[in-house]
């Protein structure tokens, strides 16, 4: 049986590009604008990546449950 590599062991390059492609994506969408104006604005003084992150994990907690 061939062994599977762990993401360390093969770099993907384009990772970042992706990200940032997706987080701006996500931030545009009237879900996430929804979600966001239902946050304190403490929440809305963090970065964007961290925002659209929580947004991700709430989101897949959800559906989760």
């Amino acid at each position: 049986m061939a062994g599977i590599k762990a993401s360390s062991d093969t770099p993907f390059t384009g990772n970042t590009e992706n990200w940032n492609s997706l987080k701006c994506a996500i931030a545009a969408s009237s879900g996430f604008q929804r979600w966001l104006l239902e946050r304190d604005a403490q929440f809305q003084k963090l970065r964007l990546d961290e925002q659209v992150q929580r947004y991700l994990r709430e989101t897949l907690e959800t559906l989760a449950y």
